[in-house]
């Protein structure tokens, strides 16, 4: 599914262009233009059983404690019947529907309004930005509000929840599952919309990608940017918000009910939040550099991004502190100051590893990254309208270690969320299980795109940083 943490391919400083005069050829990157049998089946999978993932876990803390074994165990052994479960999951409420709603609303506003954080803060990058041209040869601009839309929600939650009382702090954890129905309806709604709109009013056809296969193209999207106007995107807001804004609002609402429940709130409860807080602030902080990653650069919008960002993100990334609500879990200092520093030193790799990308990149290499002049590839990849472009990719400092190591930041930081649970179930667990698997096909899939686009520059590059994640081992 989507993930808030989405990072870089290897490519950066500014590029080039001339013009070669063989418009019309077909991008050499973004998604597939033909699906294999492999690639379909999964796609089929996901589709069927992503949703059913999400429910079982969230019905498995409702109904058993958080025992993933403990369900599947009384189904088969004929103590339990699929009807009974589904019977004691409780409904869509109008009170839900009506928070949700709401909630949506909220954060469109708060994405339509101009940015003044940028004009406030020192070196906050927001406000008007340019993406990255995309396979057409498209260069699209961002009015990026992300870091505001974040402070003002923030603000307005911890005014209610110390001086307003509108509503009580655990409001989110109290509805939870009525919630998820609310989610499941918006992430499908969505991905039909933006399906159907890619045939009958897309935002740019030549940058639609028609495979022919329909479940292929409802999951992974047709469409790379579709809007509404000028300004509303929906990469670019479903990817942010409503999800990653509510991420950190989620976890404070389980704060709020493990102290309702305990009399407390745990140490490892707050190491969640701040862990994954820091997580989600450094991502709004740096919204105008993740208009240059895979989801933004390389992604189509469909399901896999829509229903993901809507229901996966939201239900599967907080399984910590949902956990953390029925399983009050109390560490040692050592542990809990051994977890800190695992999380602090995994978010240093991640953020200095795509800092040293950002620096060469807005310096075109005329900078210094570990006291040395950089090194680099050259290279040049061509757009479908003809036109060559060239870039670097970048081999000193972290990314000539290895060639993904934001990404191996990436799963340190969240193992130290997952170790915060203690070990007694594996259900905290899920979390760096999911982001293995999917940073290590995301570093299979976004080495196939830039070998796609950039041929036998790539190659080259691969002989000079030959590990993806960790040096010496893969």
């Amino acid at each position: 599914m989507a993930s808030s943490k989405e990072t870089k391919s290897p490519e950066g400083s500014k590029s080039k262009h001339l013009i070669s005069g063989i418009g019309g050829s077909q991008a050499q990157w973004g998604r597939a233009w033909k699906v294999d049998w492999f690639s379909l089946s999964s796609v089929i999978f996901l589709l069927l059983f992503a949703p059913f993932i999400v429910y079982y876990f969230i019905m498995s803390c409702d109904q058993y404690n958080c025992s993933l074994t403990a369900p599947a165990i009384e189904f088969f052994t004929g103590k339990t019947h699929l009807l009974d479960i589904w019977n004691k999951m409780p409904s869509l409420t109008w009170k839900a529907a009506s928070l949700y709603i709401s909630w949506v609303t909220f954060q469109v506003v708060l994405y339509m309004l101009p940015d003044i954080v940028h004009k406030l803060i020192p070196r906050y990058r927001g406000g008007l930005q340019e993406g990255a041209v995309t396979p057409a040869g498209v260069k699209l601009s961002y009015e990026v509000n992300g870091l505001q839309a974040w402070l003002i929600t923030h603000v307005l939650w911890f005014a209610n929840a110390y001086y307003f009382h509108w509503f009580s702090p655990t409001i989110i954890f109290d509805n939870w599952i009525p919630l998820l129905w609310c989610a499941n309806i918006l992430g499908y709604a969505v991905s039909i919309f933006v399906f159907v709109k890619a045939y009958c009013f897309p935002t740019n056809a030549k940058d639609c990608k028609f495979t022919g296969n329909f479940f292929y193209d409802f999951m992974m999207g047709i469409e790379f940017n579709p809007r509404l106007g000028k300004w509303f995107d929906f990469k670019l807001f479903f990817n942010g918000r409503p999800g990653i804004v509510a991420w950190t609002l989620i976890n404070l609402s389980y704060a709020a009910k493990q102290k309702e429940l305990y009399g407390q709130i745990t140490n490892s409860m707050i190491l969640v939040n701040v862990l994954q807080g820091l997580y989600v602030l450094d991502f709004f902080w740096n919204e105008t550099w993740y208009l240059k990653t895979i989801d933004i650069c390389h992604d189509h919008f469909g399901w896999y991004l829509g229903w993901g960002d809507c229901v996966w993100l939201p239900y599967t990334y907080t399984l910590q502190g949902l956990y953390l609500v029925y399983h009050p879990v109390q560490l040692s200092t050592g542990n809990a100051i051994g977890i800190l520093l695992l999380g602090l030193v995994g978010y240093y790799f991640f953020r200095m590893t795509n800092h040293q990308k950002d620096l060469f990149r807005h310096t075109d290499g005329n900078c210094k990254i570990w006291e040395t002049k950089p090194k680099y590839v050259e290279c040049s990849y061509m757009s479908a309208d003809g036109t060559k472009h060239y870039s670097k990719l970048l081999t000193s400092g972290f990314w000539g270690v290895a060639r993904h190591f934001n990404y191996t930041g990436d799963l340190l930081g969240s193992l130290a969320y997952c170790l915060s649970c203690g070990s007694e179930h594996i259900l905290p667990y899920f979390y760096i299980i999911y982001m293995t698997i999917l940073l290590v096909h995301r570093c299979i899939r976004d080495e196939h795109r830039c070998s796609s686009k950039y041929g036998k520059d790539w190659k080259r590059y691969c002989d000079v940083v030959p590990y993806r994640l960790f040096p010496g081992v893969f």
